[in-house]
């Protein structure tokens, strides 16, 4: 692994295979298990990066589609990469938009070369092979970027699963090599991580990690999970996935990320996580409490004066304003109501993997698990409210 690049492992909960480490990039150490924030368009929507910072955010997404797209991989090159065009000091990592194009199978065409589609903004033609992701992400600029794969849906026949792999594992070489002679354009390297394809056959999953395990990169990514298989589906093949990765090198769940998800797969041995959902939700009211989720719209709230988001949060949505206050904006349509539940939200998430994490470190995992997840409860909260 690259001198900028280091992963060590610092305990191992002793019931189970969660873990805690520490991830060094060139912009800051992440002490995992951690959870990235998404910003897809180099901005994490309603927050600013001082707001995020306060939080306790040392890592942010970003998305290489979307960005190719609007305003343009050059142009954000040209700015000085990501970091300075967002003003953001600390690590961030972009996904290879390869979700976002085979998403858009109705509008595009796959062949061994890459990827052709038609931009969601204005029908424009573009092209992705791994060369050309890997070029993109290099204008971007990130500390850890992610290899070009093809992500199949969840309900695709076995056969063509069988083709996504063998697909991402050439495609994986063809960005591992061309990532080795592209330029760092900002003065630092970037870390590449490999992404474990196999939908839910366990069969294809370990021959994918199997052979990018043989490639060596510096980390690894589960990807195309929480895609329409039901979760104790996803929970089976994180913690067989889990154990095909190296204990050396940090483990990243793509895309997964609802409080008791990421309990969940912290316990199976995943160390990094993702997820629109603390965003997303916010938008629509939505707010995770260390006693499951409410609503903000309830009318319930309406004459609530004495109580915040939630009484143990120490965020500054919950320290100074009321829940009658909160939903009084978000039914008057200010955008003031969407910053605060959105503050709120990640700033839960982030203590909740750090509080996941000092359980590790001090042995107490498995009850501290129990006991949260008694508290939010077990209800579905994958389903999203937009």
């Amino acid at each position: 692994m690259d001198k900028h690049f280091s992963f060590s492992l610092q305990a191992v909960d002793s019931s189970s295979n969660a873990r805690a480490g520490t991830f060094s990039t060139p912009h800051g150490i992440l002490e995992t298990p951690i959870f990235m924030p998404v910003g897809t368009q180099a901005t994490v929507k309603a927050l600013s990066p001082d707001e995020l910072k306060v939080c306790g955010c040392p890592i942010i997404l970003a998305n290489t589609y979307h960005l190719h797209l609007r305003p343009s991989d050059e142009l954000i090159r040209d700015a000085g990469g990501l970091h300075k065009f967002e003003n953001w000091d600390r690590a961030i990592l972009t996904d290879s938009g390869g979700f976002q194009v085979f998403s858009l199978r109705d509008i595009s065409k796959i062949t061994e070369d890459g990827v052709e589609f038609r931009s969601h903004i204005d029908g424009s033609k573009h092209f992705f092979s791994p060369e050309r992701v890997m070029e993109i992400e290099h204008n971007l600029g990130a500390d850890i970027i992610m290899v070009f794969d093809e992500c199949p849906p969840a309900d695709a026949p076995p056969e063509k699963i069988v083709k996504a792999v063998e697909r991402t594992l050439r495609w994986a070489k063809r960005c591992l090599d061309h990532h080795a002679k592209t330029p760092f354009h900002f003065g630092f390297p970037q870390a590449l991580f490999g992404i474990v394809q196999g939908g839910t056959i366990r069969e294809l999953r370990e021959h994918c990690a199997r052979e990018l395990v043989a490639m060596d990169f510096p980390g690894y990514a589960l990807g195309g999970l929480a895609v329409g298989e039901k979760i104790e589906t996803t929970y089976d093949i994180v913690s067989y996935g889990a154990t095909l990765l190296p204990t050396s090198k940090p483990r990243y769940l793509m895309g997964v990320g609802t409080p008791l998800d990421i309990l969940e797969c912290i316990e199976r041995g995943i160390d990094m996580f993702d997820c629109v959902m603390p965003t997303r939700n916010a938008r629509n009211a939505s707010a995770f409490t260390s006693k499951g989720k409410i609503n903000v719209r309830n009318a319930k709230y309406s004459r609530d004066f004495d109580h915040s988001i939630d009484e143990t949060c120490s965020c500054y949505a919950c320290k100074n304003f009321s829940m009658a206050y909160l939903r009084h904006l978000y039914m008057a349509g200010e955008i003031l109501a969407l910053r605060l539940i959105t503050y709120h939200n990640i700033h839960y998430y982030m203590s909740l993997v750090r509080e996941a994490r000092a359980a590790i470190l001090d042995g107490t995992f498995s009850s501290w698990k129990k006991d949260t997840i008694a508290r939010i409860g077990k209800v579905d909260i994958m389903k999203d409210e937009e």
